[in-house]
């Protein structure tokens, strides 16, 4: 009898792979137009990449010395023999903040780019961790002074131009555990704790100054207005805005007294408090109304209200509401309708609305200077849901507020890359990153020369064959004169071209330097 029992299986064999894989044997699919062979490339011959016009935007960087001075004031000093460069990590956050992503997690897609890290500069992506690990080493107060130099160099050379500052603040809600996650003000998410956005935007183009992160129920102005006047005081009187614009939150004593005190020009909204509404009931039964353009009408006038140290220009405004009950309540519980003329045949009702400013203009000019500053809104639309400022939270507030602040560097440098390519309209990340950013790029290297061959599945892949090309040559000019052009000389240029219809054609022309004796 025979003793073998080497046949003898220790566990049954259970259910085969319905298919083998690997990377020799392709995979089938029965597809509506037939079967169809997948293969999966991998290694070194997988040189392929979803952000394949980067190249672009990346030579936009270097010509402006944006990347490299970036990185290179950065305050993040890492000793370990294998921690990540510094390099790295920043290049890592770039690449995922224009990928459009939101969380650290998002980073991991990254990993498998072999094309544009180098291009970058850069060894590798790094992992989410590595990112999260090298935020939290950069000391808050090093990294506000590091962002804010980065901020003032991609929008100081616009300042000398006449232009307006717009202040608002924004609301981020959190499900964690986060660090100032506090139950504040949330029209949209009642109760739910949120960090509140200061921000302080460069109007018409969309550009942002500076942005504060603070705990939710630190929304009110009185929380942003040392942030205020600290950066006023940075830019200094011959970059002061031309117009300080505010909502209902800034139309209060302390910042018009501060706004005056130091002669910047403002135009706030005021509360609907009950003697401004008093004003209002007396101004309706007047007939000196005048067209203040959109369907409102206005008047001047001047008040003084209770804890005001003087009297102030006013600017009243009204628009008649058709087919509107005689009260409304806006969501936060305020009347939007205070006075109602009522006539023999119908009912009238009239939303209004109460300016305050120093400014001397017409009651038509005064009215559209507000209503524009409603774009503010569409600026916090695009930061929060097509930018990363909705997301990339972390446990402690420091590294929300140093990612809040790069968010906003990286969306300004994209939107100055976007209006090369148009200079004529202001391009949201929604459309513009589909349009100039994503593609299929292939990479090939032969005889020392790298080529990255695009394949864009864009309808209007020629429109955006054609901008990159212009942009292209543009730079290759700008390469011909480069040794006679310091670096700010080019970002000066670069900008020039970019704004050429908000300079109206003008050069900007960079600060002389002072000649040695």
């Amino acid at each position: 009898m025979s003793m073998d029992r080497a046949l003898i299986a220790a566990h049954p064999a259970g259910e085969q792979p319905l298919v083998e894989t690997g990377p020799e044997r392709p995979v089938t699919a029965d597809t509506f137009a037939g079967r169809v062979h997948v293969e999966w490339e991998t290694g070194e011959g997988a040189a392929v990449t979803p952000l394949g016009q980067l190249p672009f935007f990346i030579e936009f960087l270097k010509q402006g010395g944006l990347f490299d001075g970036w990185v290179a004031g950065c305050p993040l000093s890492l000793t370990s023999p294998n921690a990540p460069a510094k390099r790295d990590i920043l290049g890592t956050v770039l690449l995922s903040v224009l990928a459009g992503h939101k969380r650290y997690a998002h980073i991991t897609a990254l990993r498998c780019d072999p094309v544009n890290p180098p291009l970058l500069g850069m060894a590798r992506a790094v992992s989410e961790d590595a990112v999260r690990r090298g935020l939290s080493k950069i000391e808050e107060e090093a990294g506000r002074r590091w962002l804010q130099q980065q901020l003032d160099y991609c929008t100081r050379p616009l300042l000398r131009e006449s232009w307006i500052l717009d202040v608002d603040t924004t609301v981020k809600p959190l499900y964690g555990h986060q660090e100032g996650a506090v139950v504040g003000y949330n029209p949209k998410k009642p109760g739910r704790p949120s960090h509140a956005y200061h921000s302080y935007i460069l109007a018409n183009l969309r550009l942002v100054l500076e942005v504060e992160v603070q705990a939710g129920n630190q929304h009110a102005a009185k929380h942003s207005a040392a942030g205020l006047w600290a950066l006023l005081d940075r830019l200094g009187p011959e970059c002061a805005p031309w117009l300080l614009r505010g909502d209902k939150d800034w139309g209060n004593e302390g910042v018009i007294c501060a706004a005056e005190r130091r002669g910047q020009p403002y135009l706030f909204k005021l509360r609907l408090t009950k003697g401004v509404k008093r004003v209002l009931e007396r101004a309706m039964r007047d007939d000196d109304w005048q067209d203040a353009g959109a369907g409102w009408q206005g008047k001047h006038g001047a008040i003084r209200l209770m804890g005001w140290s003087r009297q102030r220009r006013v600017v009243l405004l009204r628009r008649r509401l058709a087919g509107v009950m005689m009260t409304q309540r806006e969501a936060d519980g305020q009347l939007a309708l205070g006075f109602v003329e009522i006539d023999e045949e119908r009912q009238e009702a009239w939303e209004y609305a109460v300016l305050v400013t120093s400014l001397t203009a017409e009651v038509v000019t005064i009215g559209q200077l507000y209503r524009d500053r409603g774009d503010s809104e569409n600026n916090f639309d695009e930061l929060k849901n097509q930018w990363g400022w909705g997301g990339y939270t972390t446990r402690d507030l420091t590294r929300c507020r140093v990612m809040a602040r790069t968010v906003a560097l990286i969306a300004n440098w994209w939107n100055l890359f976007v209006r090369l390519a148009d200079p004529d309209h202001h391009r949201e990340a929604i459309t513009s990153r589909p349009l100039l950013l994503e593609a299929i790029g292939r990479q090939t290297n032969h005889a020392g020369r790298i080529t990255l061959t695009i394949s864009s599945t864009h309808a209007q892949r020629d429109r955006a064959r054609r901008a990159l090309t212009s942009i292209a040559a543009f730079f290759a000019e700008l390469r011909k004169t480069a040794e006679q052009l310091t670096g700010l000389d080019r970002w000066y240029r670069i900008l020039s071209r970019a704004l050429v219809k908000y300079l109206k054609g003008r050069q900007l022309d960079p600060p002389r330097r002072l000649q040695p004796a």
